[in-house]
């Protein structure tokens, strides 16, 4: 038998990956447990300061590290461009791809058109202009691997998050289709469904989270990080297709 040791993220130094929304909640841990093992990582979000502020903590915390980006918006084809510029001119390619920016949202009749288009630009139209992208010249290489991150939301389907369930519904459907799509391909697709995660994006107050987190009820990014570096770290014979991640006390 293979020592963990040599088999658990090993195949990461060195990679070249693309992180979505990479400088909060569960796009940094992804990108702080992947550079920790020496993958070359883009990052970006649409916020200048917490880009600089995810750029600085990384260097802070891997000095020597590899880490490359700008701000940027999902939904805007010149900053869809800019990024992969950045990734021909400066990465020298992808092989990974975390599709991970997302917007939350709550019930139909409580948004505008113009604000629930505006998540729908990002949480759906956004995932597909990536791993168009990204898959584009993956194919090339005949090797890769984007994974999509949705939400329990597609099962769940609260009342109260109507627009979101739509979108991380449509998530699900298009990471299963992309498989069938890519896989021939040499390209490798996994969908990861976090529940309940701390995060910006929750409604309650950081010290409320950490209670949920104490209760069960909530995990921490990390967690979803760590997901993440499993299904990176199989062999070439091996998918981890869907992957769903609960708080123990989350029933849904």
């Amino acid at each position: 038998m293979e020592k963990l040791t040599n088999y658990f993220g090993q195949n990461i130094n060195g990679r070249r990956i693309v992180i979505t929304g990479g400088t909060t909640g569960i796009g940094k841990a992804i990108a702080d447990v992947l550079v920790s093992l020496g993958g070359r990582v883009l990052i970006f979000g649409r916020d200048q300061e917490d880009f600089d502020n995810a750029v600085a903590d990384i260097k802070q915390q891997f000095p020597g590290s590899e880490v490359y980006g700008t701000p940027a918006d999902v939904t805007k084809k010149e900053d869809i461009d800019k990024i992969f510029d950045i990734v021909d001119n400066e990465l020298g390619g992808i092989d990974i791809l975390i599709n991970n920016a997302a917007l939350a949202a709550p019930g139909l009749t409580k948004e505008t058109y113009e604000d629930y288009k505006y998540v729908i630009d990002t949480n759906i139209t956004g995932y597909l202009a990536f791993a168009q992208q990204a898959a584009s010249r993956m194919k090339e290489q005949k090797s890769g691997h984007i994974i999509n991150i949705g939400s329990m939301s597609a099962e769940s389907r609260t009342a109260e998050s109507t627009i979101y369930v739509a979108t991380k519904t449509a998530i699900r459907g298009f990471s299963t289709s992309l498989r069938k799509e890519l896989n021939p391909l040499g390209i490798k697709v996994s969908l990861i469904e976090p529940g309940a995660v701390t995060s910006d994006m929750q409604t309650d107050p950081k010290k409320v989270q950490h209670e949920k987190v104490e209760k069960l009820e909530m995990l921490e990014a990390y967690d979803i990080a760590m997901s993440t570096l499993f299904c990176l770290s199989q062999p070439k014979r091996c998918d981890i297709v869907t992957m769903q991640i609960r708080p123990h006390l989350q029933i849904i």
